[in-house]
């Protein structure tokens, strides 16, 4: 079952979003401040999609999604009623994937959800606080760490937006250009730098890193990670 975060200070929007998902088949965890909602995550493990509000007391949606996006790849959708040219390009060129404003129709809103997530591809591991790939490797996205034959191996916030971005796929083989614009949408960074944080993640993670069972090279073309197993038999390890 996929997983949604609804972030929004007004209960009866969380209410009303929360049941229309429920009914679509979705399961849904909910929060009421962008720090509710990272807590939220430490002991859920990432959604496969957040509907985020922007206005919110404390830390606002844009902020919750750079701190979240640091580490991952996470699909977002804001639901607001701020409506400003400005604000709406920066929301969708830094962060979201959609951008809904309030006053809203719930139906409407649960079909962009559905596309969203037609549109990235089914997540072929299971999302958890350690999402256990084999026996010898564990990747906790949260905490920006892997877990190699029972080791903790810290990972960068790059390294472990790469994983994510590898994992979404998995099986699939993910193009170069893809990832450049992923990992750094407001940059302009080359494949020669790619290849640096792929070398270095497979030293951290591969048994033997010139012959790679992960992080796999499509020649020409980009990288893949392999389904090792089905998200049926992946084991959810609760931290």
């Amino acid at each position: 079952m996929q997983r949604i975060l609804v972030l929004d200070d007004d209960p009866e929007v969380v209410r009303l979003v929360s049941l229309r998902l429920d009914q679509a088949g979705y399961e849904v965890l909910t929060a009421s401040s962008g720090q509710q909602a990272l807590d939220v995550i430490q002991r859920h493990g990432l959604p496969h999609l957040a509907i985020v509000d922007i206005r919110m007391p404390g830390m606002d949606g844009f902020e919750f999604s750079r701190l979240v996006q640091q580490y991952s790849d996470l699909p977002i959708i804001f639901l607001t009623a701020v409506d400003e040219e400005e604000t709406v390009i920066q929301g969708i060129e830094r962060y979201a994937e959609d951008y809904v404003t309030k006053p809203f129709r719930a139906r409407e809103l649960v079909a962009r959800v559905q596309r969203v997530l037609r549109r990235i591809g089914d997540f072929a591991y299971t999302l958890a606080p350690l999402t256990q790939i084999d026996d010898d490797l564990g990747i906790d996205f949260v905490h920006q760490q892997a877990v190699v034959g029972g080791q903790e191996v810290a990972l960068t916030p790059t390294e472990t937006k790469l994983l994510y971005i590898l994992m979404r796929n998995a099986g699939r083989i993910v193009t170069t250009d893809f990832l450049l614009r992923r990992l750094w949408p407001l940059e302009e960074v080359f494949e020669d730098a790619l290849r640096v944080h792929v070398h270095r993640l497979r030293h951290k993670i591969e048994p033997v890193p010139s012959q790679p069972r992960y992080v796999l090279t499509e020649r020409g073309v980009g990288y893949k990670f392999p389904t090792l197993r089905t998200p049926e038999t992946v084991r959810q390890v609760s931290l």
